[in-house]
């Protein structure tokens, strides 16, 4: 049963945000002014099948509902490619076996209320822009920056699409056409060169005798000195700035907040990026571009999932 809309306008509507990762879901319940009341997760365990893990979704939302209060919409961000519009999934790496399959379909028949859906990069971007660090910007890029990279793009508040709805990836734009493989196809694109993930991976290559370390065990390793570690720092710092100099000048914008688990070391690497970007970003007024830490922090995907509700319907 529904809430009396009396009660409703004491609390504020109270929508379902679902962020969806090839790992790990996260479900919340968010009030429209950006506080996150509760929160459910899970692994993400695709291999177990659609349905399955839909209706683990499913039982998060219930228990969140029982707990604060029903749901007045839901929003879900999810890994792309997908259709934002009719909420299907294509071809996505991380989710296999779920192509073809609706995220709307089944969240809107159990719970009777409108649901959207937008991929998960975007999504962070409204929940940054609206309640973290863009507010006021008209000019807003959102990256982020940890196992992959993404990222997006709010000019006059609006959130940009491209041909068709399609999601820009700024992950993918190459940088070095002689670098590394990346799974899109290029050579030496932004994901191939700075994700967590690249920095593994190269650090591993130069020396195989330091084993597997993490991006984590890097970073940490750099912060207490270790000469090879800053060495992936300078590096990672080069091509960070190479990549927002691109953004920069490709855009000219007012702000980028920086994101993802990689950036919470970005004291170690950010004052050579930005070296970077005043050397080679000489066509735009580069200087008038702010690069900020994201303040939405490691719930901005549930709290972009809620915004995506909002633009649609609020």
């Amino acid at each position: 049963m529904r809430e009396p809309a009396s009660r409703q306008s004491t609390r504020g509507r109270l929508i379902g945000a679902v962020d969806i990762g090839g790992s790990k879901i996260a479900v919340g319940l968010v009030r429209e002014d950006g506080q996150l009341l509760g929160r459910r997760t899970c692994a993400t365990l695709p291999e177990r099948g659609f349905d399955d893990t839909m209706q683990r979704i499913i039982q998060m939302l219930e228990e969140l509902g029982a707990d604060i209060g029903e749901v007045d919409g839901i929003g879900v961000g999810c890994p792309g490619p997908l259709d934002p519009v009719s909420g299907t999934v294509l071809e996505v790496g991380t989710l296999p076996g779920w192509s073809g399959a609706n995220l709307i379909a089944p969240l809107q028949a159990h719970f009777g209320v409108d649901v959207v859906v937008e991929n998960d990069a975007d999504a962070a971007t409204l929940g940054e822009y609206v309640w973290g660090s863009g507010a006021g910007c008209s000019r807003f890029l959102y990256v982020t920056i940890s196992t992959g990279i993404g990222g997006g793009a709010v000019f006059d508040g609006r959130l940009y699409r491209g041909a068709h709805g399609a999601h820009p990836e700024f992950g993918h734009h190459v940088i070095d056409p002689r670098g590394p493989l990346c799974y899109c196809g290029a050579h030496g694109c932004w994901e191939s060169l700075v994700s967590g993930t690249a920095m593994a991976a190269w650090l591993q290559q130069q020396y195989p005798a330091l084993g597997a370390l993490s991006a984590q065990q890097i970073c940490d390793r750099a912060a207490q000195g270790d000469p090879v570690a800053l060495s992936a720092m300078q590096r990672q710092g080069y091509y960070v700035g190479v990549g927002l100099a691109n953004l920069i000048t490709l855009f000219a914008p007012e702000l980028i907040a920086l994101g993802g688990g990689v950036m919470w070391s970005g004291e170690l690497f950010l004052e050579e990026a930005r070296r970077v970007i005043t050397a080679i970003c000489t066509q735009v007024p580069a200087a008038r571009t702010r690069i900020v830490h994201a303040l939405a922090g490691s719930d901005v995907g549930l709290l972009g999932a809620a915004q995506c509700w909002l633009q649609r319907f609020g």
